[in-house]
Formats: structure tokens, sequence, C-alpha cells
């Protein structure tokens, strides 16, 4: 590694260290020539897929935009920023195993509502309506629906019901 202040291809590893969640390696080196030292960081380029948009554009995998669409379906929601990480982490992991070198963009969206499926139902629901473009109010009560009948109970357990029945209880 050539040293920032002097361009002296001679420099050395002082100290090694894990930053984060382990995904990155922290390494202080030192120059021997001028004996600056400075910090390097190191991490995995992965290449992840391009996805196909509905257009047929293609574009690059963007993790931000992966996270911007479950945070704007989670917002004011209760839902812990783990479990949000979480789901980030699961979809990453599927696209990366597909060994696929394009994705098309409705693949990963249905892998993002089986995600927010398990974490919320609102939340779903939200992302389920704007990424299905569901055309009037009947869909999306049909969507709600399934969604209720279809939930496994130990899932089912730890969410608020989205439909109640006609005289006032929860269903």
């Amino acid at each position: 590694m050539r040293c920032p202040f002097c361009s002296a291809l001679d420099t050395r590893v002082i100290d090694s260290r894990l930053v984060g969640e382990g995904n990155q390696i922290r390494r202080r080196r030192e120059c021997s020539n001028c004996m600056e030292r400075f910090t390097t960081y190191e991490s995995a380029e992965l290449n992840f897929p391009r996805i196909i948009k509905s257009d047929n554009r293609r574009e690059p995998f963007s993790e931000d935009k992966l996270r911007g669409g479950i945070m704007r379906a989670i917002e004011k929601r209760p839902v812990e920023m783990e479990r949000v990480d979480v789901a980030v982490a699961n979809i990453m992991h599927k696209l990366r195993a597909t060994g696929d070198r394009e994705v098309e963009a409705m693949t990963i969206g249905n892998w993002v509502m089986e995600q927010l499926r398990s974490i919320d139902q609102v939340a779903y629901v939200r992302f389920a309506s704007v990424y299905r473009s569901f055309e009037d109010v009947r869909a999306f009560l049909d969507e709600i629906e399934r969604l209720e009948h279809e939930l496994p109970p130990e899932l089912k357990k730890n969410q608020m019901d989205l439909l109640s029945s006609d005289d006032g209880e929860e269903s």
C-alpha cells in the first residue's frame, strides 16, 4: 500500500482488528520512509447481479434502495431495526445465491414481501399495495383477507389483526 503522505511503497501493518459485525478489517499502517501512520479498511467485494427493471432497463443492485423500500413500508410501525437488518441480509444472501448475472426486480420485490410478511402485516400490505399497484379497494381487501388466512399462527400471535369482525371483536 502506498503511503498517502510521501507516496512511498514500503508500509507495514502494525495493528489489525475486525470492525462492526466482522465484515471489515481495520488496519493501522506505518510508512517505513516518513514514519507517518494511517488507517485502511479492507472488506470483501461482492459482485451482485444487475437488476432488470419492469421497463427492461438494467441497473446495479443497490442495498440502499432495498433498505429504503423496506424502511418506507415500516415507517411509524413498531419494528426493531435489527429485524430490518436481518431482512436485508436475507434478501442479499438470496440474491448472491442465485448465481445469476441478472435478476428481475419483480423477484426481489417478492423476496421483500416475504420478509415483510413475517415482520409486520401492515408493512407488508403497504409494500404490496405499491408494488402490486392495487387498482381499487377490493383488491386491497382481498390481499388483507388472504394475509389473515394464510399467515402461520406462530407469526400471527405477535401481530395485530388487520381485520376485525363486524361485532367489534378481534377475529
